[in-house]
């Protein structure tokens, strides 16, 4: 703390002498130019005089004393015109004492002065730019190599080496402009291409590889990262392009590479002025609205100007988190918490009665695989009849479009987690056939990121040390990031009819088995050396990959080339709502027998007999 006080000191004692040298060198300069001698300068002594305490004076009043000057940009070149014209104010009343002081002395002192001062300004980040040129690679810290030699790297490498408080020093750049390589950037050199990242970290012993290229698309950063997973480097990135957008790119802004930067996918893109069209002015409640995908739904909701936006959730926790941040974001915003189950039948009749939802989005389950497979009976109570509860008010009080989240584990299900969300989106489909409620269903993989998903888990894991734990080496799944699956929630409302389920093109499926070795990669650690993945085998209910629809739904696509909708499949509906309430009478008497019950309602549910 001492250190840094004496440096304030000097700092403000350096720039205070060079703005009064300024001044008197502009004086000096100014009887030259119009004098051609020095021979009336005793009569600049008095404007020297007061010059001085105005440059002191508002040195101080616009605060450019405590600016700092290793960073000196626009807003400190405004501060030195601010107090060049309070120069040139002061100077004019004192000529009025003075004959022989003109105004074109005036104007070519203040002139210069403003000219002088820049410089000092400059000289301070010129001298401390050289400083670390010259000292910069002795400082201890991380080697980093940074990809992409353009705006944002040379940003980033900028804020590196003025700082004083990152442990971290930059040893080269890469990139693929060819008339880049050989350059050298702010005293750092261009040392290659991207393809050239394994050989050249190893060359310059690099600690951390820091991806600055945010116009990039999603299948280069997949390139790079990968190329980047040969190294034994940490890996970090830029967030994305509106960093250059709003100039806001900083090391601060860095985040790390993530498995989601190794998908190689475009995010999927919705119209937002369709889904304003039909949330604007509207009620809307969302069930499960605390949950990963429940919350996320209210934030974009929130932004879309509904009339009012109904949380409904059965853990206050998670509901009461959701609440204060859009309290905080949004302070306008219409927002009512409920704290409820969808089982209970009269609370869901009373809240639709009360608060008349325009829309409803039913995100409310349990969706754990292997937790519902021993607990059967819950997942039915939950998953197959409060949908049910909710769906019944929905029609009864005339909701205009109801939107249930299902999954792709409804697809062929092997779990009951799976058979009972199938079994939702038939609850849904029968009752778009007889009423003025628009159903639908929207179908999804993984979601990146959500509560329980396998990337925290990870994550986690890597940061106790490890295990990381994989059920099978060959197991595959679908991702998507829990944005991109709302915003094909808000679409598939926007696209509505009645009784469609829309499946999300997800891309390829991915191993997990990859995901987890990537993962340990990108936070600089060795596979099976430094953390260790442990394969512990399949889950019951388990599968080794995932599908997106059943064969005889057939897909029919949307206006969005990325959503399509698997056709209605031809169902019993009588047959469905009398297996409905024996299901009611058995879950609730805690059946054994709950699994060959929901497989007479979805004969393509393969029971895993070990749980």
């Amino acid at each position: 703390m001492k250190n840094k006080t004496i440096s304030n000191v000097l700092k403000i004692a350096f720039l205070l002498t060079g703005l009064l040298a300024s001044l008197f060198v502009s004086t000096l300069l100014a009887d030259l130019l119009l004098n051609n001698s020095l021979s009336n300068y005793s009569n600049s002594l008095l404007s020297l005089l007061v010059g001085a305490i105005v440059i002191v004076l508002f040195t101080y009043v616009t605060r450019l004393h405590s600016v700092s000057l290793t960073h000196a940009s626009v807003n400190e070149i405004i501060r030195v015109t601010f107090i060049t014209g309070a120069l040139f104010v002061s100077l004019i009343i004192v000529s009025l004492t003075q004959e022989s002081t003109s105004l074109e002395w005036l104007i070519i002192t203040c002139g210069i002065f403003f000219i002088l001062a820049c410089a000092v300004i400059s000289t301070c980040r010129i001298m401390n730019l050289a400083r670390h040129l010259i000292h910069g690679t002795n400082r201890a810290g991380k080697k980093v190599l940074i990809v992409g030699a353009g705006i944002a790297g040379s940003t980033i490498l900028r804020e590196i080496q003025v700082s004083d408080k990152l442990d971290i020093v930059a040893v080269g750049f890469v990139d693929d402009d060819i008339h880049k390589i050989g350059t050298t950037i702010l005293g750092t050199k261009v040392l290659g291409n991207c393809e050239q990242i394994p050989e050249i970290a190893t060359k310059v012993r690099a600690d951390m590889i820091i991806i600055a290229i945010p116009t990039a698309n999603a299948q280069r950063i997949k390139e790079i990262s990968q190329i980047c997973l040969k190294t034994n480097c940490e890996v970090k990135t830029l967030p994305g392009l509106y960093q250059l957008i709003d100039g806001n790119i900083s090391v601060s802004r860095l985040r790390d590479v993530d498995v989601q930067d190794l998908l190689g996918r475009e995010p999927v893109k919705v119209n937002l002025d369709e889904v304003m069209g039909y949330i604007e002015d509207q009620v809307v409640l969302v069930t499960g609205g605390g949950g990963s995908i429940g919350s996320e739904l209210c934030r974009q909701i929130a932004t879309h100007n509904p009339k009012q936006l109904i949380i409904l959730d059965i853990y206050e926790n998670n509901a009461y988190e959701i609440e204060q941040e859009l309290k905080r974001r949004l302070p306008n915003l219409n927002l009512l918490t409920l704290i409820a189950s969808i089982r209970d039948s009269g609370k869901m009749d009373d809240v639709f009665k009360t608060y008349r939802p325009d829309i409803v989005f039913h995100a409310a389950a349990h969706k754990h695989v292997p937790l519902m497979e021993t607990s059967p009976n819950e997942a039915v109570k939950n998953n197959i009849l409060g949908t049910y509860k909710v769906v019944k008010c929905a029609d009864k009080y005339g909701v205009k479009k109801f939107v249930q989240i299902s999954t792709d584990k409804a697809v062929n299900p092997t779990n009951i987690m799976g058979a009972t969300k199938r079994v939702c989106e038939m609850i849904i489909q029968a009752f778009s056939r007889k009423s003025k409620t628009q159903f639908v269903a929207v179908r999804f993989g993984n979601v990146l990121g959500s509560n329980g998903s396998v990337i925290p888990l990870f994550k986690k894991q890597i940061a106790e040390g490890g295990p990381v734990t994989v059920t099978h080496k060959d197991i595959i799944r679908y991702f998507m990031t829990i944005p991109e699956a709302v915003s094909l929630v808000l679409q598939a409302g926007a696209y509505a009819n009645g009784g469609e389920i829309f499946v999300l093109d997800m891309g390829e499926q991915v191993k997990i088995y990859d995901l987890a070795v990537n993962l340990i990669k990108l936070s600089g650690y060795e596979p099976d050396k430094d953390i260790e993945i442990k394969v512990t085998g399949l889950r019951p209910g388990e599968k080794l990959y995932e599908e997106r629809l059943m064969a005889e739904e057939g897909l029919e696509k949307t206006a969005n080339d990325r959503i399509s909708i698997g056709k209605p499949i031809e169902m019993d509906d009588e047959k469905l709502f009398a297996t409905l309430e024996k299901l009611y009478d058995e879950a609730y008497a805690e059946s054994e027998q709950m699994k060959d019950l929901v497989k007479e309602l979805v004969p393509t549910y393969k029971i895993d007999r070990r749980s």
